[in-house]
């Protein structure tokens, strides 16, 4: 009987190994010579303190930025943790609504949502993906055209002339991967600090 267990107990004390340890070493230790950057989380530093990840959304709420799409992500309620609440963005509890395109309460929502946008730019149509969430709830990227409607109120709300924020707008649009794959995107978090930049020049 030991004959037979003994492959059994070497196989997984083996398999172990490689896979548990010596696998996720090498990796690590290639992405950190390699990609240190993205293995590191791919964070912004601003003055030498972080500030955010090109790769994690955060929820921009002032007039004087670009907003990112809505999160769906919640977090503990700080008066009963038993229950949860609306924590845009938490990088902790990744998450999509989980609401189907009947849900009274989302039609409500994005309703809601479509009428503030309409009324800041009323001359253009609000994009779709403006006004849903992303799957993940922590999408740090909108679409060339969320930021486009989005040029009148910050412009308005920084005393900027349009033309110029729109620069800023094109020069933050990010091309797709090789030239073919994903979509063409603007990172909020990197755009908002272009925005911040030309401020000071």
């Amino acid at each position: 009987m030991l004959r037979q267990i003994r492959p059994a107990i070497v196989m997984i004390v083996v398999m172990t190994a490689v896979t548990g340890l010596l696998y996720p070493i090498a990796m690590t230790g290639a992405a950190q010579a390699l990609f240190p950057y993205q293995a590191n989380g791919s964070l912004v530093e601003k003055d030498g303190k972080v500030i955010g990840s090109t790769l994690i959304g955060q929820n921009f709420t002032s007039d004087r930025y670009f907003h990112g799409r809505p999160s769906a992500t919640t977090g503990a309620d700080p008066n009963d943790a038993t229950k949860t609440v609306a924590a845009p963005y938490n990088a902790v509890n990744s998450m999509g609504s989980n609401l189907g395109p009947t849900s009274s309460s989302m039609i409500t929502r994005i309703k809601g949502d479509v009428a503030t946008l309409q009324a800041q730019n009323p001359n253009t149509p609000v994009p779709i993906d403006l006004v849903t969430t992303s799957g993940s709830g922590l999408d740090p990227d909108i679409s060339p055209a969320d930021a486009y409607f989005q040029i009148p109120r910050v412009a308005k709300a920084r005393g900027m002339d349009e033309t110029k924020v729109r620069s800023i707008v094109d020069a933050a649009v990010e091309p797709r991967e090789l030239g073919v794959l994903g979509e063409t995107v603007v990172n909020v978090l990197a755009l908002n600090q272009a925005l911040d930049a030309s401020m000071t020049q």
